[in-house]
């Protein structure tokens, strides 16, 4: 059966720098009726099992470490037994959230991982965290972008751990190559693509966020 891509929105508060903000999340599931990888366990733990289901949970990765993109991944791993995955550079940031657990595996660019017959490649995209990645799914022609590549420009830069030169970089050198037909699937708010996105870096650059 091939892998498919399911989407659960869930609801809290992002946190950071001293300020607190009510936010909606994309959790994005990709996976067959068999086993699946959750992609940012946002807010909702019960929430998000449920739409796991039965099924072997392969992995939770973390597109970075603010807190709501991983507040839910340690009650989500304990319950089905699954790791956490992070990039390391975004350590600084999940020990703000959960001192007492690390996570159990630390992505690195390049990195191939697999569920359901389907490949998905870790993109190390930083700016928006130093540890921010992305994961690219050629087969399903999806792009998984947590907070780094938005519907209308790139994630926002102006707290710490971030910067704006080094989001454009990685978004102009590691994502705006792939396949302009590649559909975005974001952290917040609306699904986007490549091709929808890449003629207005200029203007983002120019705006300065």
């Amino acid at each position: 059966m091939t892998a498919r891509i399911e989407h659960l929105v869930t609801s809290g508060t992002f946190q950071l720098d001293g300020g607190s903000w009510e936010v909606e999340n994309n959790v994005w599931l990709v996976g067959d009726d068999r086993e699946v990888i959750v992609i940012d366990a946002a807010h909702d733990a019960a929430a998000i099992a449920a739409a796991v289901g039965t099924r072997r949970l392969v992995a939770i990765v973390c597109t970075h470490a603010h807190n709501d993109h991983i507040n839910a991944a340690p009650e989500l791993a304990a319950r089905f037994g699954a790791p956490v995955l992070l990039h390391p550079a975004d350590t600084v940031l999940w020990k703000a959230v959960h001192p007492e657990r690390e996570p159990d595996w630390e992505l690195v660019d390049g990195e191939l991982l697999a569920v359901a017959g389907t490949e998905l490649y870790v993109l190390h995209t930083p700016g928006h965290s130093p540890g921010a990645v992305c994961l690219h799914a050629p087969e399903l022609e999806a792009l998984f972008s947590g907070d780094t590549l938005f519907q209308g420009g790139p994630g926002a830069t102006g707290r710490s751990y971030s910067d704006f030169g080094t989001i454009i970089a990685s978004i102009r050198d590691r994502l705006l190559t792939l396949p302009a037909e590649t559909t975005v699937h974001t952290g917040h708010g609306s699904t986007t693509s490549i091709g929808a996105e890449a003629p207005d870096l200029d203007a983002w650059v120019a705006r300065g966020h």
